[in-house]
């Protein structure tokens, strides 16, 4: 465990007869320099009120974080001189990951599922293909449509674009045609998106 409750992780690889230790995660100290880490002369000091404090040494800077029981963080390394901010250094961790939990839990996360056609597809498999294509897009996902061509069915590839334009008249009124239908070698597929309310 680390300073801040993180661990690095690590996983031996062998490469050549040799095993190699590798580090899985970035640590903590890796992401910002803090405290006795901070080498530079002079730093731009900011306290934690967000309150500037002009330009002190490194060695003050770190002395005055230390008074008040916090941790002084290198915050903009390439300015010059570099900035540096009073903190409590392990909130403002935990603070940074809940932000980073919360905007994952708030990105909708969008599928490409695919339906696989034929050019000889009958009506009524046309129309359970259809239903399912319905309800991948209902549900927010993508819907790539495919036919494979075998054999003289490559010279008739107009067929399978037929096909496809049978097929998305019946998903038109839950999806939109993001991609027309498109010929790659032996295949022709088109995608298709959700309607957006």
């Amino acid at each position: 465990m680390g300073r801040f409750g993180f661990k690095a992780a690590f996983f031996v690889v062998k490469r050549g007869g040799s095993a190699q230790k590798i580090k899985r995660y970035k640590t903590i100290k890796e992401q910002h320099q803090i405290n006795e880490n901070i080498k530079d002369r002079e730093v731009r000091l900011i306290d934690e009120n967000g309150e500037q404090m002009g330009i002190v040494s490194g060695r003050e800077a770190l002395e005055i974080a230390e008074e008040r029981e916090l941790d002084l963080v290198k915050i903009s390394p390439n300015a010059n001189p570099p900035v540096c901010k009073i903190m409590n250094y392990g909130k403002y961790v935990f603070e940074l990951a809940k932000k980073e939990k919360e905007a994952k839990r708030n990105q909708k996360l969008v599928e490409i599922k695919e339906v696989w056609l034929s050019m000889t597809i009958d009506v009524g498999d046309l129309n359970v293909k259809a239903k399912q294509a319905q309800k991948f897009l209902t549900s927010g996902n993508k819907v790539k449509v495919s036919i494979r061509m075998k054999g003289r069915q490559n010279a008739h590839a107009n067929l399978g674009i037929e096909v496809m334009n049978r097929f998305f008249a019946l998903v038109k009124d839950y999806g939109v045609m993001e991609k027309h239908p498109l010929t790659e070698g032996r295949s022709i597929w088109m995608m298709l998106a959700p309607v957006k309310a």
